[in-house]
């Protein structure tokens, strides 16, 4: 059977990725140019600073993954893109890459939803990892339980009703004064930390439900420092981020779990951002144990925005059919 290989753009945020995998599960290049530096200065992600370096430097990085693959432009046979969720601009510039790419190669494009791209990203790091599983998506913008019944066949379980889990980590280690992406940060200090110092809420919302809210443990955390600094008490940062921590995968531990054994799934896989935090991956693994269930995770490399997973998502749209018209437009709030 012909190996079928896609090339692969992701710039939905402040990655600027290109990727060629073969076969959905081999990957060939994976070249990302992240901007981090640039937008720490500004304590998050500029918008219009981020679509022009998407521009300056996305024929550089095609240019890089093309050489690192030994393949050439005969050897592609569609090119996928995200198209949504995220920045709208930033979208843009990988989806007009990718049309101009699939219009003068005569070959399909492929559009793929982000948050897909993320489940696919474990098919890289587990060959033989094949669905019905459970799937935990924890990122910056994304904090969602979902039922995948098949490839690109989802159920959505519970999701966020209102900050993103990464979200609340970056605006947590804000006020704690950390740098910009503040979940690594926030898991470091941690580990210096007391996570039983503080008392922060837990949110499980009402009984049986699997939908999530941060809010909640935000303000928390902001009302205990202001407090602290009202009555000139010095706060300890390693202790607040450690007893944060454990609150959040507190909730996200109790709800994945539970979502899986009431599905009657014997797999659980994370992915995104915040499935790069090693509480989450320690104490998962540890919970799962006791239940008889098993976790899988990408590496850090495939936890971050990368356009390597939406090949592998693409893949399994390629053997559908599944493709875009060159009309394909960006969608920024792209539900699953």
């Amino acid at each position: 059977m012909k190996d079928i290989i896609i090339l692969a753009i992701e710039t939905s945020c402040d990655e600027t990725s290109v990727a060629i995998i073969k076969n959905g599960r081999e990957i060939l290049s994976n070249v990302i140019y992240t901007q981090i530096d640039i937008h720490k200065k500004f304590g998050g992600v500029v918008p219009e600073i981020a679509s022009r370096k998407h521009i300056e430097k996305i024929d550089l990085i095609f240019a890089q993954s093309l050489e690192e693959s030994g393949l050439n432009f005969k050897d592609l046979d569609a090119i996928a893109v995200t198209y949504g969720p995220g920045l709208v601009g930033a979208l843009l510039v990988g989806m007009s890459y990718a049309k101009a790419l699939a219009f003068g190669l005569g070959i399909p494009l492929i559009p793929v939803n982000h948050i897909d791209g993320h489940i696919a990203a474990n098919y890289l790091a587990f060959p033989d990892l094949e669905p019905p599983y459970i799937a935990l998506i924890v990122s910056g913008g994304h904090t969602h339980i979902i039922d995948v019944l098949g490839y690109g066949e989802y159920k959505v379980l519970g999701r966020t009703r209102d900050d993103a889990v990464g979200e609340a980590f970056d605006k947590v280690a804000r006020t704690l004064g950390f740098p910009y992406p503040g979940g690594p940060y926030i898991d470091k200090a941690a580990k210096d930390g007391n996570k039983e110092a503080i008392k922060f809420p837990r949110t499980y919302l009402e009984k049986g439900s699997f939908d999530f809210s941060f809010s909640g443990i935000k303000s928390s955390v902001l009302n205990y420092l202001n407090s602290m600094k009202m009555k000139g008490i010095e706060v300890n940062a390693n202790d607040v981020a450690a007893s944060f921590q454990e609150a959040v995968v507190d909730v996200l531990i109790e709800k994945i779990i539970s979502a899986s054994l009431k599905m009657n799934h014997k797999e659980i896989i994370i992915a995104g951002g915040v499935a790069a935090n090693s509480n989450l991956r320690k104490r998962l693994k540890e919970e799962a144990k006791i239940h008889h269930l098993d976790v899988f995770y990408p590496p850090l490399s495939l936890c971050t925005d990368n356009a390597a997973m939406i090949g592998a998502a693409a893949y399994y749209q390629f053997k559908k059919g599944i493709f875009a018209n060159l009309d394909l437009n960006s969608v920024p709030n792209l539900k699953l």
